[in-house]
């Protein structure tokens, strides 16, 4: 092939040879950066320069809209970009004919060619116009804009440079997709491990909640991360919440049952919504806070454990469809990680059980037994010592074992129960162990409050009632027959004297040896 003529190269859209070593130089700038945002402003910038423009744009189209979503300006000042408004909608006029056309598109005057639809109000007046598109893997990514060149009309050599840029520039543009694509798994994959890994380490299910929605907020840009739980309604509510601002409002939110959306999420389906605020479909009182949102479910085995919602703020660009696959796989990944940190936990909680239940068995099987002989072999001798000091000293002794048998049997009988968080008041405390005692004793105690214990009981007489209460129910529990007990807790009680006073009392169906029924057990200290 022998070198073009100028004329040949004017013929083709070929770029005149002085401006071939810029192209060149442009080429190969628009290639080296593989982030997206820096790469679509420098193929502008690119672009205005090398066909002496003075303004330059480069719309993205929503792929499933067509609009224009992202624009990326060269010439205009801030004050001019806010002048001119809202993003122009990519379908009519000159920028609608770039979407379709095979070639770059040329304008002499936009205020006469038949193809334009206007300039807005606030826009700086343009009449020139070259436009071309930017296809990746033969999909119209944007159109580059370029208007008002500066030495007048602009030529076809300037649409040569164009398309050769534009070109290029799809090529750019699909590497740093690709690029993007990769580092976007790689976080999430990255957060997914985070998440499994801080789970396993024994945190508890709110915390583990919160986990969630924290990573996975950060990780899709969303300006919230939101963790609901069905309800024994059949509707879900707000469990945990992660978000940039205030998160008042949040926590306790509940979707009532018979929603779409709750439909979908109970049958393990996600949601994506374009804009919170005005789909008919959310019937949140929050919704109106949030813009583009995807409610994912948390489900392992087939049961729906949860749902982890991902909202983004009123404005911001929706979801794409590797935001969907991602945040879909990450939720999988969450789902399995909250079963086994909980499966963890019950492993923990029954390795608790058993050590205790053990300790229970060697206290009672040993020391009990021992301390129980030596009392036994000192009454003996007692007896068979006779008057004096030496009787007065082992009835001492024998009273001091047989109060320490009694404290290792409450010992033992509160290692019987199981073991839960403290409550933080006193009542509670009450309940509490009553409650564990259904477990060893087959039935559940009744319990009864007079006045404001919780008020009127101080932390010090507190600890001494709960000691006597657990000292009762073990007695009872080793009396055969006993079928039902009574707990009376009264803290409108007097004591002799006049002074205020709490006093309990605890009261079985048990029998003594000679049948009749067994003494209540009261025990009361002033306030």
């Amino acid at each position: 092939m022998g070198d073009r003529t100028p004329e040949e190269a004017r013929e083709r859209g070929l770029p005149r040879s002085p401006l071939l070593p810029r192209l060149l130089e442009a080429v190969l700038s628009v290639g080296s950066d593989l982030e997206l945002r820096a790469t679509l402003q420098q193929i502008i910038d690119t672009a205005t320069a090398l066909t002496a423009a003075r303004y330059g744009a480069l719309g993205v189209l929503d792929p499933g809209r067509g609009t224009i979503r992202e624009l990326y300006v060269c010439g205009m000042t801030e004050e001019e970009q806010a002048a001119v408004g809202d993003f122009p909608d990519g379908h009519s006029g000159l920028l609608g004919a770039l979407t379709e056309a095979a070639e770059p598109l040329r304008s002499d005057d936009m205020t006469t060619d038949p193809r334009a639809a206007g300039l807005p109000p606030g826009h700086p007046p343009m009449r020139s116009f070259l436009g071309a598109p930017i296809r990746v893997h033969h999909e119209v990514f944007g159109n580059i804009y370029l208007a008002e060149k500066h030495t007048g009309h602009f030529t076809e050599t300037d649409a040569g440079l164009l398309k050769v840029l534009a070109a290029q520039a799809g090529i750019a543009i699909g590497n740093a997709r690709l690029y993007e694509s990769a580092r976007r798994r790689e976080r999430w994959i990255e957060g997914a491990a985070a998440v499994t890994t801080t789970l396993l380490t024994g945190e508890n299910l709110s915390d583990a909640l919160t986990t969630v929605a924290e990573r996975a907020r950060i990780l899709s840009d969303a300006a919230a991360g939101v963790i609901l739980q069905p309800t024994g309604d059949g509707g879900m509510e707000i469990v945990a919440a992660d978000t940039r601002e205030d998160p008042a409002g949040l926590v306790g939110t509940a979707i009532a049952p018979g929603s779409p959306v709750l439909e979908q999420l109970l049958g393990g389906e996600a949601v994506f919504i374009e804009d919170s605020a005005t789909d008919p479909r959310m019937t949140t009182p929050v919704r109106s806070r949030f813009g583009p949102s995807m409610m994912l479910p948390l489900q392992s085995g087939g049961r729906l454990i949860g749902t982890l919602a991902l909202p983004r703020r009123r404005g911001a660009h929706p979801y794409g469809d590797v935001d969907r696959l991602l945040a879909a796989q990450f939720a999988s990944q969450a789902a399995l990680a909250l079963v086994l940190a909980d499966a963890q936990q019950d492993r923990e909680r029954l390795a608790v059980y058993e050590d205790r239940d053990r300790i229970a068995r060697d206290l009672h099987d040993l020391v009990v037994q021992r301390l129980f002989a030596t009392e036994m072999m000192l009454e003996s001798t007692r007896r068979r010592a006779g008057a004096g000091e030496t009787t007065e000293l082992l009835g001492r002794a024998i009273d001091e074992l047989d109060s320490t048998i009694q404290e290792v049997r409450t010992a033992i009988f509160a290692l019987q129960q199981p073991p839960a968080d403290a409550p933080a008041t006193f009542r509670g405390q009450v309940l509490r162990e009553t409650g564990g005692a259904a477990a060893v004793l087959g039935f559940q105690p009744s319990v009864r409050f007079a006045g404001a214990v919780d008020a009127l009981v101080p932390e010090p007489v507190g600890k001494r009632l709960l000691a006597a209460l657990r000292g009762a129910l073990a007695a009872a529990h080793r009396r055969a027959g006993v079928s039902a007990i009574e707990v009376v807790v009264d803290a409108t009680a007097t004591l002799p004297d006049g002074r205020d006073a709490v006093r309990l009392t605890v009261a079985d169906d048990g029998r003594e040896p000679d049948g009749s029924r067994t003494p209540p057990v009261v025990w009361q200290a002033p306030l």
